[in-house]
């Protein structure tokens, strides 16, 4: 696959690892290390899967990740007679790391939106949907990667092995996807990767959304933390176009 994307909405390794932590509603303190290590390279697979950028520090965590796992694995160093000796978790670090920039996530969170209420501007806010009235919130990268991971797996594993001709394109499915909003104001993420006849097709659908995400053209949003996704058009942009 030669369809390369980057995004600016592109978070980093700590952003991803906050995202496994909050999904299962893990301890912080007591992280599960090697059933986190395994989902984050699964995420790192789909990224490389779908030929996406992957920064140099997402491959430096993953390495942290394995080097804290095999430390858990080892049995601890005998103690000397008469020594008293307290050996720090492996993960502690990894621990404070991922604290500290949730305590700043917050803080930038918080003064983003001190400045949208300044600037009486509706950018990264809650979306305030016309039709129904119901607020909905910006989604991350991740709950789309992991939207598509579940598509993925209900894909029936015999279509995985068809020789499929090569019919999508991602510009073919941008146009379809703009024209499906011709009609509709919003649309579940999950009915859109339900369209896709094969995997080809649900790959090309991923990476159209992805492309129209990042020329602003459309919205991911959520009612709730790890709740479904929804893709809608960009009100602003069909206004400024307008």
């Amino acid at each position: 696959m030669s369809y390369k994307i980057k995004l600016d909405i592109f978070e980093g390794p700590l952003d991803l690892l906050l995202y496994l932590v909050k999904k299962d509603h893990l301890n912080i303190y007591d992280i599960p290390i090697a059933a986190v290590t395994e989902q984050y390279l699964q995420y790192i697979e789909l990224m490389r899967f779908l030929d996406l950028n992957i920064a140099g520090e997402f491959l430096v965590m993953a390495s942290t990740l394995i080097h804290i796992k095999s430390r858990m694995l080892l049995p601890p160093e005998p103690i000397q007679e008469g020594i008293l000796q307290e050996e720090e978790d492996p993960r502690a670090e990894l621990v404070r790391k991922l604290l500290e920039y949730e305590k700043y996530k917050e803080a930038a969170a918080l003064l983003r939106q001190k400045e949208v209420n300044r600037q009486n501007v509706f950018t990264r806010a809650p979306i305030q949907m016309q039709a129904s009235g119901e607020v909905y919130f910006e989604a991350s990268l991740f709950d789309l990667i992991s939207a598509f991971s579940k598509a993925l797996k209900d894909i029936p594993r015999e279509l995985f092995y068809e020789v499929i001709k090569d019919e999508f394109t991602v510009e073919e499915k941008i146009h379809d996807l703009l024209h499906l909003f011709l009609n509709k104001s919003a649309v579940c993420l999950s009915e859109l990767f339900a369209l896709a006849k094969n995997k080809l097709e649900l790959v090309v659908t991923f990476l159209a959304v992805l492309e129209l995400i990042r020329l602003k053209e459309i919205i991911i949003a959520q009612k709730e933390t790890f709740g479904e996704v929804q893709v809608m058009r960009n009100q602003e942009r069909i206004t400024a176009s307008a």
